[in-house]
């Protein structure tokens, strides 16, 4: 596992960043800590939103989905968050 997240990661990102750009697509690096704790609703962030692997279940408003779902919801708004202020700048 250690020898993945050394060499493989680099090398997935960048095989990602050239294929995104031999499309003519944006590819935007986000931070993933926290993205399947957090409320892609209300953004309530708790360990105990995720009681199984795939469940997530939001103790504070109560809103259900798959995890991987929600966590592609987070990192969807960090990456369009991220490229506003790129714009912006």
């Amino acid at each position: 596992n250690r020898s993945i997240l050394d060499a493989g990661w680099g090398v997935f990102l960048t095989i990602l960043r050239s294929k995104a750009e031999s499309a003519a697509k944006e590819m935007i690096a986000v931070n993933p800590v926290n993205t399947s704790r957090t409320c892609a609703r209300c953004g309530h962030c708790a360990k105990e939103n995720r009681p199984t692997q795939a469940e997530f279940h939001c103790q504070r408003c109560a809103h259900v989905a798959h995890a991987d779902v929600n966590a592609a919801k987070n990192i969807l708004r960090a990456g369009l968050a991220l490229r506003h202020v790129a714009q912006a700048a």
